[in-house]
């Protein structure tokens, strides 16, 4: 009897090479960790201990699908204190497991089997997938690099264009480029997108990671209450949680309100007792989200001034995130260069080709841990590209 087969439009969602150079990483000794997108730093005890308080206080229990009250004021709150703005915590607010699931449902909302999407790259490569597991086709447009830094590439994006397009996907402060899409680029993003009839899909999770002010400019700042738009965020990144899993989306009530309800049929809502943890992070966690900024600018900066003086790499001046991406001249295959410099000399970087159209060439670096593994790990970088 013929063995009875997978679906076969899982063949489009592909296998993640970070993780590909990640499970090399944990069979080996002595490896310096910048393939990951994650701080070395432990979620802070403040957040820790209100998710104690939280299974003391019998946080235990199904919580709402959109998710606790509370939380979404606190959400909301925080969207006035950074941006000025006044979001309905019941409408336009929905409490997700992860960022990653906040993207998942979000996209599967707007996508029918057959609808496309653009996807703005170099991009963490869990938007692409994310399109095709829903049965859409992504179609990824680079972003173009002009006078040092990376920019809108409009000839392409709307070459990419079709008759089913019903999407536009980009993620500022961009992981892995650390670029920062400028108020106008935002314009011409949100312009472009009421002009064809898209849903524009802003990826904001390393807004706090900033260096120029206090928070990058969010797309929410530029929208009318009816437009098309989602954000989706994390608290993965500002507050050290890459583990507890805990996101949100924001968007336009009836999107919000049919997210909300796929929510129950996917994972019914985020953990209670991580929701409370989640709301005293957003009310309390100023302080330690300044510091931690600080700190990753200061490693970015010294990562980004050590790649400059190596030879045959371009690198973009960092403008938020905790990523760097140099490029790395005559380099045609980025996966075997990972594979080398971590079997070599004990340095995990993620490929380039990792993150789509326009990454291979090129590295991602991630610079949020600790100076006493930043400095040997671009030490021994250099020393193998000097050896070709």
């Amino acid at each position: 009897m013929d063995r009875i087969s997978l679906a076969r439009s899982l063949a489009a969602v592909l296998p993640s090479r970070i993780r590909e150079i990640a499970d090399m990483a944990f069979s080996m000794d002595g490896v310096l960790k910048l393939h990951f997108g994650e701080s070395n730093l432990p979620t802070p005890a403040f957040i820790k201990e209100a998710a104690i308080r939280a299974l003391d206080e019998g946080y235990t229990f199904y919580t709402e699908n959109a998710g606790l009250p509370g939380l979404r004021q606190a959400v909301a709150e925080k969207y006035h204190q950074l941006h000025g703005l006044r979001l309905d915590p019941c409408l336009e607010i929905l409490i997700t497991a992860s960022g990653v699931q906040a993207l998942n449902v979000s996209i599967r909302c707007v996508l029918d089997p057959g609808d496309e999407a653009i996807v703005l790259t170099p991009n963490w490569p869990n938007a692409t997938a994310i399109v095709h597991l829903h049965g859409g086709r992504a179609r990824e447009v680079p972003l173009a690099w002009n006078g040092g830094r990376y920019t809108l590439d409009w000839p392409a994006i709307e070459a990419a264009l079709r008759a089913r397009t019903r999407l536009l996907i980009y993620s500022s402060p961009s992981n892995p480029l650390g670029w920062v899409a400028r108020p106008e680029e935002q314009q011409a993003l949100l312009d472009f997108s009421r002009g064809h009839g898209l849903w524009l899909l802003a990826d904001e999770v390393y807004e706090r990671i900033y260096f120029s002010e206090p928070v990058a400019p969010s797309i929410l700042r530029r929208c009318r209450r009816d437009d098309a738009v989602i954000v989706v965020q994390s608290f993965s990144k500002s507050y050290c949680m890459t583990g507890w899993r805990l996101g949100w989306a924001v968007s336009r009530p009836d999107l919000v309100q049919k997210a909300t309800q796929l929510n129950e049929f996917i994972v019914s809502h985020a953990p209670s007792m991580l929701q409370r943890a989640g709301e005293t992070a957003l009310r309390d966690g100023e302080e330690f989200v300044r510091g931690m900024v600080a700190d990753v600018h200061r490693r970015v900066r010294f990562c980004y001034e050590a790649l400059r003086r190596m030879k045959g790499v371009t690198v973009a001046p960092p403008e938020g995130s905790f990523y760097l991406f140099p490029r790395i001249a005559g380099l045609r295959n980025s996966l075997d260069f990972a594979r080398s410099l971590l079997r070599e000399n004990r340095v995990a970087v993620a490929p380039g080709s990792a993150f789509g159209k326009g990454g291979e060439g090129a590295v991602r670096i991630c610079c949020a841990a600790d100076e006493s593994v930043l400095e040997p790990a671009m030490d021994r970088l250099g020393k193998f590209l000097e050896r070709g």
